[in-house]
């Protein structure tokens, strides 16, 4: 029984551990930059709940990648479509960034966080397919929109403040 478990994790990977652990840091990292953001402005998915989106959407993405580079005993019968996997980590993170808008009357809150975990779902996917620079341009990018901007926009949609 023990060789048996030890053969379940001695099962050859097409990428090394390294690189694997590499990406699923790089997706912890960077959606928890976004997820910090959210964090202190108290909304509803913070830090643990991004970085989970963003390890989640790299993690399906090794394992899609493993998936291809398997060699299936029936090739003819098994079709591989990358995007698939794209399609689904988006309907999957959009189900959760719904249910972080509430509306009550005419007030709405939590487009901005549903659009950050959206976002993070993004990173996780450019880092389980390897294209790092990708994930962290978007998160540079996803931070001057959640911070730089309002810190602009703030005094001019509240003059008084200033005085």
């Amino acid at each position: 029984m023990f060789e048996q478990l030890a053969a379940e994790f001695a099962r050859p990977m097409s990428l090394p551990t390294e690189v694997a652990v590499l990406r699923l840091s790089m997706a912890l990292l960077l959606g928890g930059v976004i997820g910090w953001e959210r964090e202190i402005k108290a909304r509803a998915a913070g830090l643990r709940t991004h970085m989970l989106i963003a390890l989640a959407a790299a993690c399906f993405t090794l394992v899609a990648m493993e998936l291809m580079n398997l060699s299936p005993q029936n090739a003819d019968l098994q079709r591989l479509d990358p995007l698939r996997l794209i399609e689904a980590v988006t309907a999957g993170v959009a189900f959760l960034a719904a249910g972080s808008i509430v509306i009550s009357g005419a007030t709405v809150r939590g487009v901005t966080t549903g659009a950050s975990m959206w976002l993070c779902g993004a990173i996780g996917l450019c880092c389980g397919t390897g294209d790092l620079r990708l994930a962290m341009i978007a998160t540079v990018m996803a931070m001057i929109v959640l911070y730089l901007i309002r810190v602009l926009i703030t005094p001019a949609m509240h003059p008084e403040d200033d005085e």
